[in-house]
């Protein structure tokens, strides 16, 4: 973890501890003693900082806040999120890993992969299909704001399996998965304000997750030179 930090760049160090300050800051503000959320929240932006190096610290770091965001979903209903993380984000997450410590660049990142029109046809189909199976899954399980939980079962899978691949297309996939989720927690801070600092957290992520492609543009670009 330490050699990881060491590896940022200044720019990367700034939005990471700006990104810890607007989230502490948030959790503050919303004055909740909801502590589980806020290490969660804090956790997951310090993945994405990583995950945006290509570091694999930041897939390690995945599946610890996937496990946090599973209980913190499970809490308001959204048994979508809760699943989606427990069942798919974080086994994917692992696998990721494995993927990335077998397909390094160098020590400091992995190698980014350039994805056949099979895998992308393959990755598309997929998310249909389990788009599609997850739907009456959560509908079953009365999941709160259902249409919503359900397009963000499409962007997390797209975004997980992405990531697997070693494709930048992973973080455009999580973007969009973050404006989904932002739209799912301003919803439930309508009912409790515990939840604002879930809010900011994703505002945090999708700022990260739109460095994180432009960086991993770069590192392709880098690479393939």
């Amino acid at each position: 973890m330490i050699k990881s930090i060491k590896n940022l760049t200044r720019f990367e160090s700034g939005l990471w501890i700006f990104s810890l300050v607007v989230v502490t800051g948030s959790f503050i503000i919303g004055g909740t003693d909801d502590y589980l959320t806020l290490i969660a929240s804090l956790i997951g932006v310090t993945a994405l900082i990583f995950v945006s190096k290509g570091d694999v610290i930041g897939q390690v770091l995945t599946v610890v806040f996937s496990i946090l965001y599973a209980i913190i979903s499970y809490s308001f209903d959204y048994y979508g999120e809760m699943i989606t993380y427990l069942g798919m984000t974080m086994p994917i997450a692992l696998m990721s890993v494995v993927s990335w410590i077998r397909n390094p660049y160098d020590e400091k990142e992995v190698k980014v992969a350039h994805l056949s029109k099979r895998q992308i046809v393959m990755v598309v189909l997929l998310s249909f299909i389990v788009t599609f199976l997850f739907y009456f899954v959560l509908k079953y399980f009365g999941t709160t704001n259902l249409i919503v939980s359900t397009i963000s079962i499409t962007t997390s899978f797209l975004a997980s399996f992405f990531m697997y691949l070693r494709s930048s297309a992973y973080a455009l996939s999580y973007a969009a998965n973050d404006i989904v989720l932002i739209v799912l927690w301003i919803m439930a801070s309508m009912e409790n304000i515990s939840y604002l600092p879930m809010i900011i957290c994703f505002v945090m992520f999708f700022i990260n997750d739109m460095y994180g492609f432009f960086n991993w543009r770069r590192m392709k670009e880098r690479q393939t030179e």
